[in-house]
């Protein structure tokens, strides 16, 4: 006779506090216009088969079947299908929590390309199950799968969750959440963004530090100095051409904002990473 006994292990995993809203399925079957638009909540598109390209405002990304995307709210999308191999696709809404990348602090989405494809699937096709059926306990079990293809996601990918503000951030204040991310290294004024968002400045001002924490020139020079300080440890690019290529006005401003966050000098960073 031949025994076998393993012992769980308790792992100190923070709770992940995510809410299960909907899951669609769906097929393209030439009848319907792809169309670019918006959540207020975190999508999980799942690509069961077929291949075809994801559009989020300018860029174009390939997609093909065991494709996994993660869409932050409020980030403008579609899909497209290529012809003679039409798309087919789950998506859940969740709320409570967004993903990014471990190294860094933003991602407009996230690709996951899973080698078991079918322990992925199967998650899914249960919840659709369980929510077409709707039957005693029902949404206690989607609730657990969600929890379980989390967790499964993040255990094969370098990528995190982030908690969502339970205040919802207003479409306005998204818009210059997302116009900050992707073009900070123009230069960017309060009145760039009330010309964007046609809000009064100083309301704008205080509608986006009541929901991400930030003022907005604050939050657009810490989206700088994220970028600048992958500069000074992958490259070797002058602290100048850092300060510029980051949107900075001069070098003396990037090196006085660059202390005032990190409490070092720029040099001194890079130095200590080169060290590393």
């Amino acid at each position: 006779m031949s025994h076998r006994h393993y012992s769980l292990k308790t792992n100190d995993i923070p709770k992940i506090n995510s809410k299960l809203l909907s899951i669609s399925y769906s097929k393209d079957e030439k009848d319907w216009q792809s169309l670019p638009h918006t959540h207020p909540f975190t999508e999980i598109f799942f690509v069961v088969n077929g291949k075809g390209n994801f559009r989020f405002q300018k860029e174009i990304c390939p997609i093909a079947t065991g494709d996994l995307i993660m869409i932050p709210p409020y980030l403008e999308h579609t899909e497209q299908s290529i012809p003679g191999t039409p798309l087919e696709y789950y998506v859940l809404g969740i709320d409570g929590i967004a993903f990014q990348p471990k190294s860094a602090e933003s991602s407009p989405q996230i690709f996951c390309n899973f080698s078991n494809r079918a322990l992925i699937a199967d998650l899914f096709v249960q919840i659709d199950f369980e929510m077409k059926t709707q039957r005693y306990g029902s949404d206690m079990i989607c609730q657990h799968l969600l929890e379980i293809l989390i967790l499964r996601i993040l255990r094969s990918q370098q990528i995190i969750p982030v908690p969502i503000n339970a205040v919802r951030m207003t479409k306005e204040c998204a818009q210059i959440k997302e116009y900050l991310d992707t073009n900070y290294t123009e230069h960017i004024t309060l009145d760039t963004l009330t010309s964007l968002t046609h809000m009064n400045k100083y309301y704008m001002a205080h509608s986006f530090t009541k929901y991400t924490g930030h003022s907005p020139i604050h939050y657009l020079n810490r989206r700088r100095l994220e970028a600048a300080c992958q500069l000074l440890r992958d490259t070797d690019y002058s602290i100048a051409d850092i300060s510029s290529s980051t949107g900075f006005s001069s070098q003396s401003y990037f090196s006085q904002t660059f202390r005032k966050f990190y409490g070092i000098t720029p040099i001194k960073y890079r130095q200590n990473h080169t060290n590393k």
